[in-house]
């Protein structure tokens, strides 16, 4: 699978994985506060991949988000975020290093 992972350096451990659509304003925002937070964080952009590769993309959002909407944020392998959900992730960044 080559799909196109994009890395943003910052505090903590980076692993927070962001399952994101390039057009959706809450992905934008959710992006937006992970910056203001300074939080390493990696995401993909499922609207812009095709075939085989967003299909097997949509199968992990599945894993963590059954309704698989967007964004969807990963932590660690054993905790999501669905949604734009500020007070969240606002706690992530109490929590990192």
């Amino acid at each position: 699978m080559a799909v196109n992972v994009t890395k943003v350096e910052g505090k903590g451990t980076g692993d927070i994985f962001m399952y994101a659509l390039s057009t959706c304003v809450w992905c934008r925002r959710t992006k937006a506060l992970l910056n203001e937070l300074g939080l390493a964080y990696s995401y993909v952009d499922v609207d812009l991949l095709q075939g085989d590769d967003r299909s097997e993309i949509m199968d992990q959002v599945a894993k963590w988000n059954p309704s698989r909407s967007f964004p969807t944020l990963v932590i660690g392998d054993d905790r999501a975020i669905v949604g734009y959900d500020e007070k969240k992730i606002r706690e992530l960044a109490d929590h990192a290093g």
